[in-house]
């Protein structure tokens, strides 16, 4: 099989969740901007963008030359990777100043979001792996996107639409914790950790909720602001605490082989340094910073390990697609 074709034929192999790879990838290199590594954050936004071309482009073929196997990956929660993926990759295009390429993303996020979020919610039943809380993610995502886009053109109805998802994410996170396999706390691959990643992007749109609403555009009232202020305190408080959990966990019971839904480990933990920064800046909590700024550096440490074993298993899979078995069984696909 020529080299071109042994690549299409792996690509056809990646599962929905692979799109977390560009989540995880495109928080860090926001995170790493707000800290001003910028020359290494511009290295992780061109990987973001590499990987999320290479996901959209699957995505299309998938949808138009398989229709069934789309329609089945899309009622599985890791479908939703790609609404999270590209309110992520817009907010970091909006920090950037590239308005036009941020609503653009914001457009397709928000018209993937009910398509692929209705199925999910349909098949949300006990007991459900990690990635439920995905449902939860692909909704602050482009409540955080409409947020920072707004506040760059100021545009009051995106901020009110912000907050609209901002509440129905904390809905549906409490529908996804119903839902969870509480064994997969020490027993899940690497996605048990959204769990934790989904309310640290529900702080990170609290926090520049509450931040744009304080600005010169008077939006909440006091009483307003000391709500979002709460629960945006408050959900920095459940994510270290699943934090401690998670990490607990995985001491106790290593799981050191590779998984792509290990991706699903890295975007969490990018994503709460991320939200610490952010949440320190917009309401004063300097130690906060701190704490931040030390996570997103373990973040970036785990993302190169990931990556090393995403390659490793990548070239392994491109290997077995050259030997007769791997002809036959791309054959039967």
């Amino acid at each position: 099989m020529p080299a071109a074709s042994r690549l299409r034929a792996w690509q056809a192999r990646r599962p929905p969740a692979a799109g977390a790879a560009v989540m995880a990838t495109g928080i860090l290199s926001l995170g790493l901007h707000l800290t001003g590594a910028a020359w290494l954050s511009v290295v992780f936004l061109a990987l973001a963008c590499a990987g999320w071309l290479a996901m959209a482009c699957d995505f299309a073929v998938r949808l138009l030359r398989d229709r069934s196997r789309w329609a089945a990956e899309a009622g599985t929660p890791g479908a939703l990777t790609a609404v999270a993926a590209t309110a992520v990759l817009g907010t970091r295009f909006s920090v950037l100043g590239a308005q036009t390429l941020a609503a653009a993303l914001l457009a397709l996020a928000a018209a993937l979001w009910p398509v692929l979020l209705v199925p999910v919610l349909r098949g949300c039943r006990r007991p459900m792996p990690g990635s439920v809380f995905l449902c939860c993610v692909a909704t602050e995502g482009p409540a955080v996107l409409g947020v920072t886009l707004a506040t760059a053109v100021s545009a009051t109805w995106l901020v009110h639409a912000a907050l609209v998802l901002f509440w129905l994410g904390l809905a549906l996170y409490v529908l996804a914790l119903s839902c969870f396999d509480r064994r997969q706390v020490v027993e899940g691959p690497g996605d048990q950790w959204v769990a934790g990643g989904a309310l640290a992007i529900s702080a990170l749109a609290g926090a520049e909720l509450t931040a744009v609403g304080s600005g010169p555009v008077y939006l909440w009232s006091d009483d307003d602001s000391g709500v979002l202020r709460s629960v945006t305190i408050g959900l920095v408080v459940l994510d270290l605490c699943w934090f401690a959990v998670l990490l607990v966990s995985e001491v106790v019971r290593p799981r050191l082989r590779y998984d792509v839904r290990r991706w699903s480990t890295v975007f969490p933990l990018g994503m709460s340094a991320t939200a610490a920064l952010t949440v320190a800046a917009a309401l004063d909590i300097r130690w906060l910073a701190g704490w931040g700024r030390v996570l997103l550096w373990i973040a970036v440490a785990v993302w190169l390990a990931v990556a090393v074993g995403a390659v490793r298993q990548a070239c392994e899979e491109l290997d077995w697609l050259r030997r007769p078995e791997g002809l036959r069984s791309t054959a039967r696909r």
